[in-house]
């Protein structure tokens, strides 16, 4: 409680603050600040792969390049798997509405005995699948070989 006393009157009011309001406010700014802290670092990582943009594509070369210069990329979609390494892509429709799992590990193992070093995979997953297919990406490379893999927070292109 405090007291306010008015020198030109001489009366005295006794002012009684409520602090409820205040901790409710700062009790809901931190949780926001600690829920927006988490989300900011997992737009910032690192894939763990050299992209280089501004390869130049008319370049041929007879040897494999190195493991780092190669971005293996596995994109779950509503219609299929899609993967896309060095300039190849191959695409995996759906088989009786369902995803290809033994294709697409096929097809993963065969890029991982042109480049049996290689060891990291990047997946992205359409924002509008469910999670389960997530997962099912991440099995899928980690059979094919690759178990260092990446996730893109951006979707898939």
């Amino acid at each position: 409680m405090a007291q306010v006393e008015d020198n030109n009157s001489g009366k005295s009011a006794n002012i009684e603050l409520n602090l409820v309001p205040f901790i409710d406010l700062m009790s809901v700014l931190i949780t926001f600040l600690l829920i927006t802290a988490v989300w900011s670092q997992v737009s910032m990582i690192q894939l763990g792969t050299s992209i280089d943009a501004n390869k130049n594509e008319n370049t041929q070369q007879t040897d494999p390049p190195p493991k780092s210069d190669i971005v293996l990329r596995l994109d779950v979609r509503t219609e299929g798997f899609r993967v896309v390494m060095e300039r190849e892509t191959k695409i995996i429709p759906k088989k009786d509405g369902e995803y290809d799992m033994a294709g697409i590990v096929a097809i993963l193992k065969t890029f991982k005995e042109k480049y049996p070093d290689k060891i990291d995979g990047v997946l992205s997953v359409q924002e509008s699948l469910q999670y389960e297919l997530m997962i099912k990406g991440f099995d899928a490379l980690l059979m094919g070989g690759f178990p260092q893999v990446t996730v893109l927070t951006g979707g898939v292109e």
